[in-house]
């Protein structure tokens, strides 16, 4: 097998994204470092060189899909420049980019599935949850100074309802759309509650 000589850091990069996507399109048990290493064009020795093992290379997944959520709802948000709609772009945003690649669904699933069984594992996504849940409940928290959501909202408790959602979401898609003619009415519910004010018009 032969590959190109790359600088450790772009060889790193490039077996995490191949490992990520057949994680995401396979499953952490079905998947092996031989497939990864294979896939990236390179020797299980060059992968074992950047990773420890399997396991550490799955938590790198989540850490890095993790760290593009972080960038795509900073973007979402400085964008927005409606307050009321920072917590309904960053859903939607989620919601987008998983409809045209799901990893971070897939990952989060297999994950909390996993961590069941592999201690390891279970206490990152523990942490993982919680570090996504403190960014929400920081985004919740300006969006109330600023106006845009109702200051007796309970930021910890609304975050941790976005996840719920999201965890949702991710079930709706394994399930082949069981929740999707639901969904309108959710978002609008939500918002509604969040602001005190009609979804329809926050939207139009």
């Amino acid at each position: 097998m032969s590959s190109t000589r790359l600088p450790a850091e772009e060889r790193r990069a490039a077996l995490l994204d191949t490992a990520c996507r057949l994680f995401s399109e396979g499953s952490y048990r079905g998947t092996t470092t031989a497939d990864i290493a294979r896939e990236a064009g390179v020797t299980e020795p060059v992968l074992y060189r950047h990773f420890d093992s399997k396991r550490d290379l799955y938590l790198a997944c989540l850490e890095a899909t993790w760290a593009g959520a972080r960038a795509m709802w900073e973007e979402a948000v400085a964008a927005e420049e409606d307050p009321s709609l920072w917590i309904a772009t960053m859903g939607r945003s989620f919601i987008e980019s998983e409809a045209k690649r799901p990893v971070i669904s897939n990952l989060w699933v297999q994950a909390i599935a996993e961590g069941s069984e592999d201690g390891v594992i279970g206490a990152y996504m523990k942490e993982h949850m919680r570090e996504v849940h403190s960014y929400t409940a920081a985004v919740i928290g300006r969006a109330q100074e600023a106006g845009g959501i109702e200051a007796e909202r309970d930021a910890d408790a609304e975050a941790w309802i976005f996840i719920a959602l999201g965890l949702l979401t991710m079930a709706d898609r394994v399930l082949d759309g069981v929740m999707r003619e639901s969904w309108p009415a959710i978002r609008a519910s939500r918002l509604r509650w969040m602001t005190g004010q009609d979804a329809k018009l926050l939207l139009d």
